[in-house]
Parts: structure tokens; sequence; C-alpha cells
């Protein structure tokens, strides 16, 4: 299956494994997942940081080489996710989350949350 971390799953695996769940541990560490993260995410990352948002203090181009180098696949952003955003009910206001329901909707990726508003989406989506 393939699978795209939401941001906070994505900083878990990376740097902080002991918050994911047990099910999340298992998904994201099975070889035959293809694992992928989006463009989004670092973007997100980068704006909460100069925010002064101490939960997403990690270097960036740290993050992106080191998922790479683990295999994951970057998402990038496309004109088709954009367009996708106007198909999503307006559960959630987060930009973030409300993009990578798109892409993920797009792609035909699942996307895998540990966010209980997000999980309520309609389509592929985990809750974890």
């Amino acid at each position: 299956m393939k699978f795209l971390l939401d941001t906070h799953l994505l900083l878990w695996a990376a740097s902080q494994p002991e918050k994911l769940s047990e099910q999340a541990q298992a998904l994201i560490g099975a070889p035959e997942h293809e694992l992928f993260f989006s463009a989004a995410s670092l973007w997100e990352i980068s704006i909460k940081q100069g925010l002064g948002r101490t939960d997403f203090d990690v270097d960036t181009r740290v993050l992106r080489r080191a998922l790479i180098d683990n295999g994951y696949q970057e998402l990038s952003i496309t004109g088709p996710h954009t367009l996708a955003l106007e198909h999503l009910p307006a559960l959630h206001k987060d930009p973030f989350d409300r993009i990578l329901l798109a892409q993920a909707n797009t792609e035909g990726i699942t996307l895998l949350t540990a966010d209980r508003t997000v999980g309520q989406y309609p389509g592929s989506v985990r809750l974890l």
C-alpha cells in the first residue's frame, strides 16, 4: 500500500517514534509499504518554526534528506491537488491538512493521521 504521512506523524516517525501508536509503527515499518511525504509538510514546519512553535523545531533540510535516504518519496504540490480542495467538505480549516487530504485523494494514496478531525474526512484517510 501507499501511505502519505501527515506532518505530525512524519515528525514523530523521524525523531520521536515512541509517540507513534503500535499500529502506526507497524504500517510505517512494513517494508512492503510505499511511504510518501508532502512538500506541504516541509512548508508547514518552516512556517510554524517561524512562529516559534517548539513542537516543529527541526531542520527541514536535514529532515527532507533523512526521509529520502530512508526510502520516503517526496510528493510535490500540483495544480490538480489544489483543484481537489474545492471538493473537500469544510470539516477542518487547517490549509496544510486540507492539501494533504487533496493530495492523497488525487494520487490514490492513503493519508495516515493522528488528527481526529482529519480522520473524519471521506476518502482514503486512516486515523491511527
